[in-house]
């Protein structure tokens, strides 16, 4: 069963993402505030929810959030900045469209950088556990996954619809036939036997 809050005041913001470990495609993150009386007994982590699921809970939290947002950074601000810093830049994004501003931040995982002046606790496997940061993940997840369904139709023989963009073996073996496309993120290693391209800032640096 999740847990409602971490701390006890009452705009406690979750936050998480989704598409961390793609090859193409953005990262997007989701930021919620939920209301005291909130309860939803399908909620759970998005990774354990099935697709229809998680289309049915998304105008639920929608609907229900005393406030959401979402945030996609794209292939180029993840090669430019890393993975992990995009993720936490996503995240940190969607928490300042937040309104009214949360009083404090749970997020998913062990790493985060503050925002503002506003207090906040890591959480490891935190989308098992609270259900702010269960229903970002849900929002995080369908909404990459609608960008990834959009990009598939100008691209679909990477099959995006269906793998959205994680390295699955068919993914993998469409870089190898058609090659790279503009949503790709060359700093990531596309192919077992490929090395990852530098930053540009590592560029800088040689």
């Amino acid at each position: 069963m999740l847990k409602l809050k971490f701390s006890s005041l009452s705009l406690e913001a979750g936050t998480d993402e989704a598409g961390r470990g793609c090859l193409a495609g953005p990262v997007t993150a989701a930021a919620v505030i939920l209301p005291d009386d909130f309860l939803n007994t399908l909620l759970n982590d998005s990774k354990q929810l099935s697709e229809k699921v998680r289309e049915t809970l998304r105008p639920i939290i929608e609907t229900q959030a005393v406030s959401f947002a979402v945030t996609h950074l794209d292939h180029s601000v993840i090669d430019d900045i890393n993975i992990l810093n995009a993720s936490i830049k996503a995240m940190q994004e969607s928490i300042l469209k937040l309104e009214p501003k949360p009083e404090y931040i749970i997020v998913d995982g062990n790493r985060f950088k503050p925002v503002l002046d506003i207090p906040h606790s890591c959480i490891i496997k935190g989308d098992a556990k609270f259900t702010s940061i269960a229903a970002a993940s849900v929002l995080a997840k369908t909404y990459r996954d609608e960008y990834m369904n959009r990009i598939h139709e100008e691209f679909p023989m990477y099959n995006w619809e269906k793998n959205k963009g994680y390295p699955t073996k068919e993914h993998r073996e469409a870089i190898r036939k058609y090659g790279i496309t503009k949503y790709h993120r060359m700093t990531f290693r596309l192919l077992p036997e490929s090395s990852p391209q530098p930053s540009p800032k590592e560029k800088e640096k040689q």
